[in-house]
Parts: structure tokens; C-alpha cells; sequence
């Protein structure tokens, strides 16, 4: 059985509606974030199966700076969750409406 295009856009699409579900039905932030991610991969995928069936790098090179950026992001988003919670003491986006000391 041959894998074509059509396959991997399935998958990256299938990704990406997982993440999108996970971003709208959660309320904890790291499910929330883990769920961003997700769709970040999916993202990348796409990006992956065009370049590898065009027979290009465009889109390989595409994919090593989303993740060289999503890298920071992780950090960055992390360090943020993590003062939150020290804060609040809760993760839930709910009881983080309103930002105020």
C-alpha cells in the first residue's frame, strides 16, 4: 500500500482538530497548552508532507524554525504557567480572569 499526500494531510488534520478540541473543551492550562502544541505539530506535518511530496526543502526549513521558535515558547509559556500557579495556586483558566494583585 502506497502512502500518498492525501494521508498525511488526514493525520495533520486530525491532529490539528484534537488540539482545537483540547484548546476550546479544557480549562487547565497546561492541557490548554499541550493542546497549542499539538496544533503546532499538525502544522509542521502539513509542512512536511508538501515539502517531501514537491520535492523541495522550503518547507523542511519551514518546520526547523517553527520549532527552533516553539522551543522558546515552551519556556517562555512554561515560566508563565509556573508563576501563575505559584500566585493563584490554581491552574484553571477560570479563576484567572482577572489579573489584577
Amino acid at each position: 500500500m502506497h502512502v500518498g499526500l492525501e494521508h498525511y494531510l488526514l493525520v495533520s488534520a486530525l491532529l490539528f482538530c484534537i488540539g482545537l478540541l483540547g484548546v476550546i473543551a479544557r480549562r487547565n492550562l497546561l492541557i490548554i497548552y499541550m493542546s497549542l502544541e499539538l496544533m503546532l505539530n499538525a502544522a509542521n506535518l502539513a509542512f512536511v508532507a508538501f515539502s517531501r511530496f514537491n520535492n523541495n526543502l522550503n518547507g523542511q526549513v519551514m518546520v526547523f524554525f517553527i520549532i527552533t521558535v516553539a522551543a522558546a515558547e515552551v519556556a517562555v509559556g512554561l515560566a508563565l504557567i509556573v508563576a501563575l500557579y505559584r500566585r493563584r495556586q490554581t491552574a484553571h483558566v477560570e479563576d484567572l480572569t482577572t489579573m489584577k494583585l
